[in-house]
């Protein structure tokens, strides 16, 4: 053998013998630590616990699929406001009022003609359709008075003078008799020939009375999903959206009850939706002109749009904030301080092994194990959602809840870390620290749920939100778009509450440059308790 050979020999069995025992070190601690988890009863109660809420919120889930997601009139004109068996949309095309009973398509429309005004002449003759909105006295031949509130052909009380000052029902519509058989009115409608005479400080109008005529009433359901979003997807142009319903524009109605050619976006173009776009063409901003597209078909929209925010709120309340918090507070405290008080970290450390390598098996033990439950749990859940999901392509599903997943796992790294310092810096009193450390996590979690982005900073939970909110938009590139819809037609998905644009981006916007922002603050708050946790365990004395 020549002598180059003998020192190629040499050098990998040097090799093989470093990276052996190594490798056998490591993996003797990472095993003991995970079958030390499998026989402790808290794993196993957290675990049950964690299985038990998604299995909650699957069941919540697969419900409301089943029952699907029922369409809601988003403009309100579908109900009857005065009860006259004709929903507000229809009242509106007649121009007849939803605020009294009176009022209905194909019924007698009062219109007014002239009126007494506050001030000058007090009283006006003739045959017409009287509207007293105060204490008058009316002279003549009347009838069809519409009042709900008195009988009309009562005496007056004494206390009414020749002044008409003293109202004996205060605001209410009433009328009476007066001695010299005129007739006392206040705040009503009725047809007469006579004169009308109105005390001091009061107005009235009078007019005339239209024919009425049968309109057959309209079920609520017609204004439902009546007017749905108009959107071409391959139309780049910034006007979209159409009044399906007219109710803009005023075409076939019969009396205008709004303004025609409504431009409240101010963008020139009557009764449209302006959809502001950025650079890349994806909506920044929805502004609708009053009444277009205000009442959208909500399966359409809702479905998808609440489907994600069930995705969403999973994912950060139950696998980051209750899983990725919890878990390591129960699990991850102990990992070293048990062994010590057991008696076995001596013996441990009796092997030529350094203790911040120690430290390091004993953490990937413990992220071995929960980790894998973590990942598990999300591809189930991946499972359950692109099964019953909207219909249209349900990749996305799969990969946010893997990010899910990824995010919860660096959550139990870098929470296991941090209890694992907290148990070594004070064995006795570490336990206390950790509870309050997981209640501000959790409270610093909550504050960025509500847009905080300042306050929760320093935080792994604020970290492990904003990476969720990332691989959101980085999965379903049409998320901001929903959630503008959502806002813009009063679509109450949940989608607004439950994400937002990731918001640590440098100003870019970008999507990839807040994960992998994330990533590397998650990585440090793994890195930097480990760090702290050596130190400590090296100036310790092993009893």
């Amino acid at each position: 053998m020549s002598r180059g050979d003998r020192i190629d020999s040499e050098g990998r069995r040097l090799a093989t013998t470093v990276w052996t025992a190594l490798d056998r070190k490591a993996g003797a601690i990472i095993e003991l630590t995970v079958r030390q988890l499998k026989n402790k009863t808290s794993t196993w109660t957290v675990m049950g616990v964690s299985v038990l809420l998604l299995t909650l919120l699957s069941a919540f889930y697969i419900d409301s699929v089943r029952e699907g997601f029922e369409s809601i009139d988003n403009d309100g004109d579908s109900v009857d406001f005065d009860g006259d068996g004709y929903p507000l949309g229809q009242e509106m095309k007649y121009g007849s009022s939803d605020y009294d009973e009176r009022e209905y398509p194909g019924a007698a429309i009062f219109i007014p003609e002239n009126q007494i005004n506050y001030w000058g002449v007090r009283t006006h003759s003739g045959n017409y359709t009287w509207q007293a909105s105060g204490p008058s006295k009316f002279t003549g031949s009347w009838e069809n008075i519409s009042t709900n509130y008195a009988e009309y052909g009562d005496e007056c009380p004494e206390i009414i003078g020749e002044d008409l000052a003293n109202t004996p029902y205060g605001y209410s519509s009433f009328a009476c008799t007066l001695a010299d058989n005129s007739v006392y009115v206040q705040f009503l409608r009725f047809d007469g020939n006579g004169t009308l005479a109105v005390a001091e400080g009061w107005n009235a109008e009078y007019g005339r009375t239209t024919e009425s005529y049968y309109v057959a009433p309209d079920p609520p359901s017609a204004y439902i999903d009546e007017d749905g979003l108009d959107w071409d997807s391959e139309n780049p142009s910034q006007s979209q959206g159409f009044d399906d319903d007219g109710d803009c524009t005023q075409e076939g109605y019969y009396l205008p009850t709004g303004s025609q050619n409504d431009d409240d976006n101010r963008n020139g173009v009557a009764c449209d939706v302006q959809w502001i776009r950025g650079p890349d063409g994806s909506v920044l901003q929805i502004n609708p002109d009053y009444l277009v597209d205000e009442d959208p078909v909500d399966s359409e929209l809702l479905g998808e749009s609440s489907h994600r925010s069930f995705i969403i709120a999973t994912g950060k309340i139950a696998f980051a904030m209750i899983i990725g918090i919890f878990m390591p507070l129960f699990l991850a405290l102990g990992l070293i301080r048990d062994e010590s008080e057991n008696g076995t970290l001596h013996y441990l450390l009796s092997k030529p092994i350094h203790r911040g390598e120690f430290i390091v098996y004993r953490l990937s033990g413990y992220l071995i194990f929960t980790g894998g439950f973590v990942l598990a749990m999300s591809l189930l859940m991946a499972a359950v959602t692109v099964t019953l999901g909207p219909d249209g392509n349900r990749l996305g599903d799969i990969n946010v809840w893997f990010g899910i997943g990824v995010v919860t796992v660096l959550s139990l790294a870098a929470y296991g870390s941090i209890f694992n310092a907290m148990g070594l810096a004070s064995p006795k009193y570490g336990v206390y620290f950790a509870l309050v450390y997981g209640v501000y996590e959790f409270a610093m979690a909550v504050m960025t749920l509500f847009g905080a982005d300042l306050v929760p900073i320093i935080s792994v939970s604020h970290w492990s939100l904003q990476m969720i909110d990332a691989i959101v938009i980085l999965a379903w590139p049409d998320t901001i778009m929903l959630a503008q819809m959502a806002t813009a037609f009063n679509l109450e998905s949940g989608l607004a509450f439950f994400w937002n644009p990731p918001v640590h981006t440098f100003g870019t916007g970008s999507s990839a440059l807040a994960m992998s922002l994330s990533v590397v603050v998650l990585l440090a708050f793994i890195t930097l308790p480990v760090l702290i946790g050596q130190s400590i365990f090296n100036r310790r004395e092993i009893d």
